[in-house]
């Protein structure tokens, strides 16, 4: 699923943003542009340096996509 964000994710809102990820059993992939990191990686997602207005895909691996992807928007980091 495709993604954009709303707010630059730093320290904090990674680290919120990898407890989340962390919640779930399941593989979750970020990407962005040549990137690709483990959602459950503080220094992957920190790598990222997302700003507002970048694209990121989030690939879940393992099933239960459509939870992984409302827990996601639910942060309000992001918009899909």
């Amino acid at each position: 699923m495709l993604v954009t964000v709303n707010k630059p994710i730093f320290a904090e809102s990674a680290s919120k943003l990898v407890n989340l990820a962390s919640g779930f059993s399941e593989t979750i992939l970020l990407k962005k542009d040549h990137w690709v990191v483990d959602a459950k990686s503080l220094l992957g997602v920190l790598a990222l340096s997302l700003q507002p207005g970048d694209q990121l895909e989030i690939d879940v691996q393992g099933g239960n996509e459509a939870a992984v992807k409302q827990s996601f928007l639910d942060t309000e980091l992001f918009q899909g």
